[in-house]
């Protein structure tokens, strides 16, 4: 149990926080978001101006026209929020194993020495 305290739950939080897959979503949801904004905020900033000064605003040229940022956005948050990563799923297995902390050295080896002194 002292390894698991020492550096097994370094590891696991170390893995998941670097994981590629949990890159990769949350880029696409920074981008995904970010298109919602500029939509959102377009949309708000021409009806103003429509309204300040009476005319039809043609939103036609925007980059988001015909574009429903707000279901894509609602597609990538639930993507997120059931993200399953790799890693999580050895973990589980090893966790349900009854040579539990055998499985977990297996998918996390020691790190040597220096390679401690490297990361602080």
């Amino acid at each position: 149990m002292l390894w698991l305290k020492e550096h097994g739950i370094a590891s696991v939080a170390e893995s998941v926080l670097n994981s590629g897959e949990l890159d990769k979503t949350v880029a696409h949801l920074l981008v995904v978001a970010r298109n919602d904004g500029y939509a959102q905020g377009y949309a708000e900033c021409s009806h103003h101006v429509a309204n300040a000064l009476k005319v039809d605003w043609d939103t036609s040229k925007s980059a988001t026209h015909g574009v429903n940022t707000k279901a894509a956005l609602a597609a990538v948050k639930s993507q997120f929020h059931t993200l399953q990563l790799s890693v999580m799923d050895l973990i589980n297995v090893a966790l349900h194993s009854e040579e539990f902390m055998t499985r977990l050295r297996e998918i996390f080896p020691d790190r040597e020495e220096g390679e401690d002194e490297d990361l602080a």
